[in-house]
């Protein structure tokens, strides 16, 4: 019986050094696993148990209504618009009892600019994420795709993310 405890303990002990750490758990049960050098999480692992709330893609309010309709003017730089489009999801996660720092995972849409000939402003877009992905939220980081698209439904938008949110 020692004999096989024994290896059995041994082979925890292997596995233990193969599989890495699940990450940082939270109090509700979520575990997400952060990337050293980068303001998102690799995974997010949700228990069961939690409320899983989805917000639909989310487009930029008119940042200068009197700009004219369709242009990137009228919503502003990446920057601008993702600062919006970030503080209309706070709103409507609010509305449901949760913050930004329960979002698990987001999709991030971005329209090539053409002050930028062409190419995502992917610093735009983390200028506006960081104040509310950086050192303030503590670790809870949202697993995170971002993308360029051709187009976005709403003309002179840069930027449309969706999340999903859990506690």
């Amino acid at each position: 019986m020692k004999s096989c405890a024994r290896r059995l303990s041994a082979v925890a002990c292997t596995l233990s050094l193969l599989v890495p750490p699940l990450g940082v758990q939270a109090a509700d049960g979520i575990v997400r696993r952060a990337l050293p050098d980068f303001p998102i999480a690799s995974s997010v692992a949700v228990p069961g148990a939690a409320r899983v709330v989805f917000v639909s893609g989310t487009l930029p309010d008119a940042a200068k209504p009197e700009a004219p309709a369709g242009s990137i003017e009228r919503f502003g730089d990446t920057a601008t618009q993702s600062a919006s489009v970030l503080g209309k999801i706070a709103k409507e996660l609010a509305a449901s009892g949760l913050t930004m720092a329960d979002v698990v995972k987001m999709n991030v849409f971005m329209v090539g600019d053409p002050a930028k000939g062409g190419a995502m402003d992917f610093a735009g877009l983390m200028q506006s994420y960081s104040k509310h992905f950086g050192e303030a939220s503590n670790g809870n980081l949202p697993a995170r795709t971002t993308v360029q698209v051709v187009a976005l439904p709403l003309p002179g938008a840069l930027v449309e993310i969706e999340v999903i949110a859990a506690k």
